[in-house]
């Protein structure tokens, strides 16, 4: 039986919590003196083991730092790290007793902060579970004992470089033995869902059938949620006037960000949810549809279910109306495309499985998942509703109490069966320092038979670092528009999809990027304008220099600066970025048999399938550039 939402719920109890804007000013604060007590009983019980005069003399602290300080550690972290998550690995400017000494990817998302009391000794906080949503960085302190603040200290501290397997003390194992840390985690993410309004309900395909539900479905289309019909109870579309809304703490906290800090956040629906999601700072229910709905609407005598029957907390209210279950597939393609024989291909598929169950009182459904044996699934994660009596070669049997509107059933990782929807090579050759030549030569749905259909497919190369002044060449299919920093090439557009067969397409062109010009001031780059209406070529490179190598070197000094969200553009034209749909059927075979869904007691309720598949990020490597491959290993 896989651990559960609410089993981990029950075991995390949270200190306390900061929401930083982006100049690293607390925004929002909260601490938990319930929870703070457990804390001091434990460091008070763990000191009166150590012995007097030993060198074991623990360094954590019984208190937890204000906002002032809490801000200044985090600033020096920062600056300490190299930025705000850090690089996770040991590196030669990393210091003895930070994070990036531990050298573990892992640091990046559970950090540390060495706080600076203004009267006595400093004191490292431990760990701190961050996640970055918008301009905000969420921070959760989860309760855990002393004994494993004391160990992450000795990791921070030691001489040997990594974490390998089987070594004792490793971070790994001990992060296996803190649970806290996912609650932790789940909190931190809905947090951030939260203040930037992005709390979107899992997205359920229906049929063109209108729906039943009379007021409910008005409700829910005034929110926006033109997907799905109506439920048992809406999710509000406004609050009363002493709690603000989502939306508008978004919004509240977007201005705070632009005016660092000016004005105190608008935390009314914030501080809402907290106090019923986690009372006393230990963590109940964190659904914020759910918590909302029984906020704006309360309980009646009607919602009280029978006697002889428990309500689950994921079910607050029954539904009452036309009964169906409605099934959606939803699986994203990630690939890396080489097309090079020393560094293989990288196909994965990330998947889940959402559900919405419109039926009366509290039934069971059962239902078996076909295709796993085909599908080579890696890892599978379930709802808290869902039991998994029986496991086949080639099926999962499934029961679940469904809870009320839509929810993600569970989760998979398994690998691409019928290989890339998209093959093929990506090549782009820089002629002279601002113009490229550039081929694609592409096989679109090789091996993908009916009822797969791909919907629509495009291909963009991003040049965030060159300006386009203009580019030439003819598609063999498809269209191509350009934009000041890249160029789109629409290979199958909507309403034109591919079915049954494969489609070859080839696209050779070239590219003319406006001139760099960098005015340099005391010898570091101050800004970078762009020259369009020079059409100069470059100077020749004499005394028998490569012409490539001159260019590499011109380009990589005269090239500004880029942002985070491009990392892999060293030299501004290395990959180009794939995205399409496919319809009709799931990619790794995973269906659901919609003749074999059993609901106990028995109703008669239709049951609806339905499947997408779209791209993630599925990148064409320039095969004449530069690209990141992971190291295989070696026999």
């Amino acid at each position: 039986m896989p651990t559960t939402t609410s089993n981990i719920c029950s075991k995390c109890n949270i200190r306390a919590l900061w929401i930083l804007n982006n100049v690293d000013f607390v925004v929002f604060s909260r601490r938990f003196p319930t929870v703070e007590r457990r804390w001091r009983a434990a460091c008070k019980s763990d000191d009166e083991k150590v012995v007097d005069g030993s060198s074991d003399k623990p360094t954590v602290s019984t208190s937890l730092p204000n906002d002032s300080e809490f801000s200044e550690a985090f600033t020096n972290r920062r600056k300490r790290e190299g930025s705000a998550r850090g690089s996770g690995i040991r590196v030669a400017e990393s210091v003895q007793g930070s994070d990036s000494w531990v050298d573990d990817p892992i640091v990046r998302h559970i950090i540390s902060l060495h706080i600076d009391h203004e009267e006595g000794e400093g004191y490292m906080l431990w760990p701190l579970v961050f996640h970055v949503k918008g301009p905000y960085c969420i921070l959760v302190l989860p309760l855990v004992e002393p004994k494993h603040v004391k160990a992450y200290e000795g990791l921070c501290k030691r001489s040997d470089c990594g974490t390998a397997i089987g070594m004792d003390p490793n971070l790994s194992s001990l992060l296996f033995d803190l649970p806290s840390i996912t609650g932790a985690f789940m909190l931190a993410h809905v947090i951030g869902d939260i203040i930037t309004g992005d709390f979107a309900e899992p997205e359920i395909a229906v049929s063109a059938s209108p729906s039943v539900g009379g007021l409910l479905d008005s409700l829910t289309g005034s929110i926006g949620i033109s997907s799905i019909s109506a439920r048992g109870k809406p999710v509000p579309a406004s609050v009363p006037n002493s709690t603000a809304s989502p939306a508008s703490l978004a919004g509240s906290v977007l201005s705070d960000a632009q005016k660092a800090g000016s004005r105190p956040l608008e935390k009314d629906a914030l501080q809402s949810f907290i106090s019923s999601s986690m009372p006393f700072g230990t963590l109940l229910d964190l659904s914020y549809s759910n918590l909302s709905a029984i906020r704006l609407n309360g309980f009646s005598a009607t919602d009280v279910p029978p006697a002889d029957v428990k309500q689950p907390a994921w079910k607050p209210y029954l539904y009452r109306g036309k009964q169906r279950i409605l099934f959606t597939i939803y699986e994203t393609i990630n690939a890396s495309m080489y097309d090079r024989d020393e560094i293989p291909d990288s196909i994965s598929i990330s998947g889940q499985v959402n559900c919405r169950a419109e039926l009366e009182g509290l039934p069971d459904v059962s239902f078996p998942l076909t295709g796993l044996i085909n599908s080579r699934v890696e890892v599978l994660s379930f709802h808290p509703c869902v039991q998994v009596p029986e496991h086949g070669i080639d099926k999962q049997s499934l029961v679940f109490s469904p809870p009320f509107g839509n929810f993600t059933l569970m989760r998979y990782l398994t690998f691409c069966n019928l290989g890339p929807p998209v093959k093929g090579f990506y090549q782009l050759s820089m002629v002279s320092e601002n113009e490229g030549a550039f081929l694609f030569k592409l096989r679109l749905m090789d091996g993908y038979k009916a009822p797969l259909a791909m919907e629509f497919c495009t291909i963009t190369m991003p040049f965030p670092r060159r300006k386009v002044v203009s580019f030439s060449g003819t598609p063999s299919i498809g269209i191509v528009s350009s934009t000041d920093h890249s160029i789109e090439w629409k290979i199958i557009t909507s309403g034109r999809g591919a079915s049954g067969k494969s489609v070859e397409a080839t696209f050779p062109g070239t590219v003319k990027f406006a001139r760099l010009q960098t005015q340099n001031s005391l010898g570091s780059v101050r800004g970078t304008r762009y020259d369009e209406d020079s059409d100069t070529e470059m100077e020749n490179a004499n005394n028998g220099v490569n012409i490539e190598e001159f260019l590499e070197e011109k380009m990589r000094k005269d090239l500004p600066p880029i942002d985070l969200e491009e990392p892999f553009c060293w030299q501004a034209y290395d990959y180009a970025k794939v995205s399409f749909k496919i319809m009709g059927a799931s990619s790794t075979g995973m269906s659901v048999d919609t003749k074999h869904v059993n609901i106990y007691p028995a109703v008669k309720a239709p049951i609806e399938f339905s499947t997408q598949v779209t791209s993630g990020d599925y990148i064409l490597w320039n095969t004449l550039g530069k690209c990141p491959s992971a190291a295989m290993p070696t026999a």
